[in-house]
């Protein structure tokens, strides 16, 4: 990725941990005050997902976004708990969909308590969500975040459609990614600029910029899964591949094998058939999937890092350069 000589180097994530520090505490605290409840069940199960850790970028990214275009303050923090808690009620109920075990190195809330609670607790999350946005009585926060919403139940359907089918290409790919991780990302940092009180043009380049942060993030994600430590990653290895899923490596790969592998590989996916990983990882070393999927993720960041060239130059948006080449460049 270049840099533009009249901009500050990107900042490392230490760097943007440090910077947002304070402001994240301030986040933590109000998503923890507000995650409560007078039934036991949601503040266990509430609590062991939140507690699970994570690098909590998606509220981050609200509070640089309000930082690189002005200043930011309770409402920002408001926001970046509103998206947490968005994105927390998302991983419940993926997991149940998924019958996913593992997620950040630990058990999943489903596998803990069963299926049912975890997805009652991920409804309480999404309207305590809710709850939170109305507090703030401003329509046009609401209105951004009810299509965010509306368009991630969209994505999850969405990616229901493609699990075990072969003929998911590329385009397809990009519109789970899109619904489910993107626009997320893309509500985040418009809110942020939004409660900064700057007029359209400065929103909707943050808008860009979240919207292709979230296709790099997610597209380097998706190579981890074929490329990651365990350990690391903090899931199982294959997990992709043996809920049928058919993300960017093995597109590429189904793509661009001779007949016979091509066939092999629909199978593979049809049966989601994870005992045939050491196959799919030839196929995908043998018509350089990871190589290519890397370079669309590297194509997608610095498109996010472009969106950022009209704001001017200060941390926050040094942090956001930061968290594009991070986004790309991470181990885990």
């Amino acid at each position: 990725m270049t840099i533009t000589e009249d901009t500050r180097p990107a900042l490392g994530l230490p760097q943007i941990q440090s910077l947002a520090a304070a402001d994240m505490a301030a986040v933590d605290a109000l998503i923890r005050r507000r995650l409560s409840s007078d039934v036991v069940l949601i503040n266990q199960i509430a609590d062991h997902i939140i507690s699970a850790g994570g690098k909590r970028l998606r509220p981050m990214l609200v509070m640089l976004a309000g930082h690189a275009v002005g200043q930011a303050g309770p409402d920002h923090h408001q926001l970046a708990a509103i998206i947490e808690f968005i994105h927390t009620s998302t991983l419940l109920h993926d997991d149940v969909v998924d019958e996913s075990s593992l997620r950040r190195g630990r058990s999943t809330a489903n596998a803990l308590w069963g299926n049912a609670p975890s997805v009652l607790v991920g409804d309480f999350l999404y309207s305590r969500s809710f709850q939170l946005m109305v507090e703030l009585e401003r329509m046009s926060v609401m209105q951004i975040l009810a299509d965010a919403t509306n368009r991630i139940a969209e994505g999850e359907v969405l990616q229901l459609l493609h699990v075990h089918n072969p003929d998911t290409d590329e385009a397809a790919y990009l519109r789970v990614i899109e619904r489910k991780t993107a626009v997320l990302f893309a509500a985040g940092t418009r809110l942020g600029a939004l409660a900064s009180g700057v007029d359209e043009a400065k929103q909707q380049a943050l808008f860009d910029y979240g919207m292709h942060l979230g296709y790099a993030f997610q597209i380097a994600d998706d190579v981890l899964d074929y490329s990651a430590n365990a350990d690391e990653l903090g899931k199982n290895l294959g997990d992709d591949l043996a809920e049928g899923k058919a993300t960017l490596p093995l597109i590429h790969a189904m793509a661009h094998s001779d007949g016979a592998t091509r066939e092999r590989l629909r199978t593979i996916v049809q049966d989601g058939d994870a005992s045939a990983m050491p196959e799919v990882l030839a196929a995908i070393r043998a018509t350089g999937g990871l190589e290519y999927s890397r370079a669309r993720a590297e194509e997608y960041a610095e498109a996010a890092e472009r969106a950022l060239d009209g704001l001017g130059d200060n941390d926050a948006v040094a942090a956001l350069r930061g968290l594009a080449r991070y986004a790309v460049q991470r181990s885990h």
